[in-house]
């Protein structure tokens, strides 16, 4: 009996852990969350929305927060495809999503300025 009762609370705190890990409860909730966000809000107001950011990715920027959003893959771990970012500049939010974050990179890409070699630096580069 006592055998059988230990079983059972094992395993309660078992499925109990498995339902706060949930991929596709997480998900949900990211998404539901992201609905109450607004451009020009703070991290601060961000984090009280959204909780914490998916943590130890190299994907990761200080300014550019990622929250699950879907299982692409069902290898355990969370990748750059399965998340959605947030952006922030100067503290504020300024967009969200996949699609602003592309436009996002492009417009810095377009705004680094060429930088030419140096003369010895492209003699070497045709050698």
């Amino acid at each position: 009996m006592v055998k059988r009762c230990l079983l059972l609370v094992c395993g309660a705190l078992l499925f109990a852990g498995c339902e706060s890990v949930n991929p596709v409860k997480i998900a949900q909730k990211n998404v539901e969350n992201s609905k109450r966000l607004r451009v020009g809000m703070t991290k601060a107001q961000v984090l009280e929305i959204m909780g914490e950011p998916v943590k130890n990715e190299s994907f990761n920027r200080p300014d550019i927060w990622f929250y699950y959003f879907e299982t692409n893959w069902l290898d355990g771990f969370v990748t750059e495809d399965e998340c959605f970012p947030l952006l922030f500049q100067d503290g504020k939010l300024i967009g969200w999503g996949n699609s602003f974050y592309t436009r996002y990179r492009i417009e810095k890409r377009d705004q680094i300025p060429n930088v030419e070699l140096p003369a010895e630096a492209s003699k070497g580069a045709k050698k």
